[in-house]
């Protein structure tokens, strides 16, 4: 994407697209069970290209965890709270794909965050919902989207859940499935990113609620 690369503590990664103001939009990714390298998020890059040109005011910053792991749930959010330190905006919304749903909760708390939005968001029952308070939660889900063998994916009856729990606590904020949509908005192949379906309606419901968050 030719954003510079700024290195955080422990080894992770960001970068970030547009000039550094008084607001940014912190994008986290998802993850898996063993222990691998981070990676940049397809997903993520693909949204960030498409809507960061719309936010001229906003910076978008995209996380590269040391390591993308749940297992490792701990060191991601000491990464993405790196992250939201070092871009040092006034004020943060997280934008957490998949696992970095979690890792975007679990960071709600950091100064300057004012809302958390997760895309296809994993929420398990364990997962501590309370740094969410006087925050917003707004989640976005692909209908179709379900794990299967060797793919990756994260039920919507799982985020609704862990969405009605925030709503328990008093948060505010929205929950939308897509119809037709699967996990996450687009992969990266040779040829470069390849949107998957309903990709151009993510980024329009995303779009809409960073545009609300902004206008706040």
């Amino acid at each position: 994407m030719g954003a510079p690369l700024i290195p955080l503590p422990g080894g992770a990664e960001m970068r970030v697209t547009g000039v550094v103001g008084a607001a940014a939009v912190v994008c986290v990714n998802g993850g898996q069970a063993a222990g691998a390298p981070g990676t940049w998020s397809a997903t993520l890059e693909w949204l960030v290209a498409r809507l960061s040109p719309r936010f001229p005011g906003i910076a978008f910053a995209e996380v590269r965890y040391r390591v993308k792991s749940w297992t490792r749930l701990d060191w991601c959010e000491e990464d993405a709270r790196a992250a939201i330190a070092a871009v040092g905006a006034l004020r943060t919304l997280i934008v957490g794909f998949s696992m970095g749903g979690a890792v975007a909760v679990l960071s709600a708390d950091a100064p300057g965050v004012e809302g958390v939005l997760g895309l296809a968001p994993w929420l398990p029952e364990r997962l501590d919902l309370s740094r969410l308070r006087g925050r917003r939660l707004d989640v976005l889900h692909g209908r179709l989207d379900r794990a299967l063998p060797g793919i990756p994916g994260v039920s919507p009856s799982n985020s609704r859940r862990g969405f009605e729990r925030a709503r328990s606590l008093g948060v505010e904020g929205t929950y939308r499935v897509i119809p037709g949509a699967v996990h996450g908005v687009a992969v990266r192949a040779p040829v470069g990113l390849l949107p998957l379906p309903r990709a151009r309606r993510w980024a329009a419901l995303a779009g809409e609620r960073i545009e609300r968050w902004a206008a706040a």
